[in-house]
């Protein structure tokens, strides 16, 4: 079983993603396309929900490195999170909130919707 949690809040992500492990994690975005274009975190992995089961090939490189998963109010990004882990990707967390909360808590220059 891995140490990853399964949530992590937005202050906590942006701490991981960008002062701790720069580089060494993955933010993979489960949103639509409509919502990306709407809205987006800068480095981050469209692939949007339903299309995950034909486009998991595009992890694999991330399969035992950190991955945080976000959407726009962190329902869709916990269901991905244990998606993932049940298919070996033992270090996946959901980052609490989704963009919603990095745009009031970390980036408010992120739009909100």
């Amino acid at each position: 079983m891995s140490d990853t949690p399964l949530e992590l809040s937005a202050a906590e992500a942006k701490r991981l993603l960008w002062e701790a492990h720069p580089g060494e994690m993955l933010l993979l975005d489960c949103r639509t396309p409509d919502e990306h274009a709407t809205a987006k975190i800068a480095g981050a992995l469209l692939v949007p929900m339903q299309e995950l089961p034909e486009r998991i090939g595009e992890l694999d490189a991330w399969k035992t490195k950190p991955i945080i998963v976000h959407c726009h109010h962190g329902v869709r990004s916990l269901r991905v999170t244990h998606w993932l882990r049940e298919r070996g990707f033992p270090n996946v967390s959901s980052m609490q909130g989704g963009i919603e909360a990095w745009s009031t808590d970390v980036d408010t220059s992120v739009p909100r919707y």
